[in-house]
C-alpha cells in the first residue's frame, strides 16, 4: 500500500467511510489477531479481542491522528490496551473460581434442609425466571449442566465474549434482586460479577 493510498483509506476512515473501513479491516486484522493470540495464548479469546479492537477503533475513529507509524501503530496501540483487559478479566475470573473453591470446600450442607432453604431456592429461581431468556440460558448451562464458559459458547454459538456478557449481567441482576430479601447467607455465597 503506498503511502498517499494509505493515507486516503485513513482519512476515509476517520470520517466513517465504509469502503474505507473495509480497507483497514482487510489490511489490519490479521496484525491485530495475530498480537492478540501471542499474547493471549488462546484463538477465542484473540478472535474476541480482535473483534473489540475493530469496535473501539470504530467508536474512536474521530480521535485518531495521523502519526509515525499511522493507522497500524493506532491499532496496535488500541490492541494492547484490549489485550491487558481480556488478561486482567482472565486474573479476575481465576480469582472467583479459586474463592467459589474455597466456599465450597468450607460450607457444610444443612444436615436436614429446613424451610427456610426451600423458600430460598424458590426465591432464587422466581428471579432467574426473570432475567432475559438469553441471560437465562447462560445461567443453567452453568450451573445446571456445569459448563465452563467455552463449553457454552461452543453449545450455543454465541462469541465467548457475548456469554461472559450475559453471565456477568445475569449474575449482578441476580445479586442485585436477592440481596435485600434472602437471608445473608445466600447472598455471600453468589459469586461477584466481574467488571
Amino acid at each position: 500500500m503506498d503511502i498517499e493510498y494509505g493515507e486516503h483509506v485513513a482519512a476515509g476512515f476517520a470520517a466513517g467511510d465504509e469502503d474505507c473501513v473495509a480497507v483497514v479491516y482487510r489490511r489490519w486484522r490479521p496484525l491485530v489477531h495475530a498480537l492478540a493470540r501471542r499474547s493471549l495464548g488462546d484463538e477465542r479469546e484473540a478472535e474476541d479481542v480482535t473483534q473489540q479492537v475493530f469496535l473501539a477503533a470504530w467508536h474512536g475513529r474521530s480521535g485518531y491522528r495521523p502519526g509515525p507509524g499511522g493507522l497500524g501503530a493506532w491499532l496496535t496501540g488500541i490492541t494492547r490496551h484490549k489485550v491487558a483487559d481480556a488478561l486482567a478479566a482472565r486474573t479476575r475470573r481465576a480469582r472467583a473460581a479459586e474463592a467459589a473453591v474455597r466456599l465450597s470446600a468450607q460450607a457444610r450442607p444443612d444436615p436436614v434442609p429446613g424451610p427456610e432453604r426451600a423458600v430460598e431456592r424458590v426465591v432464587v429461581l422466581e428471579e432467574l425466571a426473570r432475567l432475559p431468556s438469553a441471560q437465562q440460558r447462560v445461567l443453567r448451562l452453568a450451573f445446571y449442566a456445569d459448563l465452563t464458559q467455552s463449553q457454552i459458547a461452543d453449545r450455543t454459538g454465541l462469541p465467548l465474549g457475548t456469554v461472559k456478557s450475559h453471565m456477568r449481567r445475569a449474575l449482578r441482576l441476580l445479586r442485585q434482586s436477592l440481596e435485600p430479601g434472602l437471608p445473608q447467607r445466600l447472598p455471600q455465597a453468589l459469586p461477584r460479577p466481574t467488571r
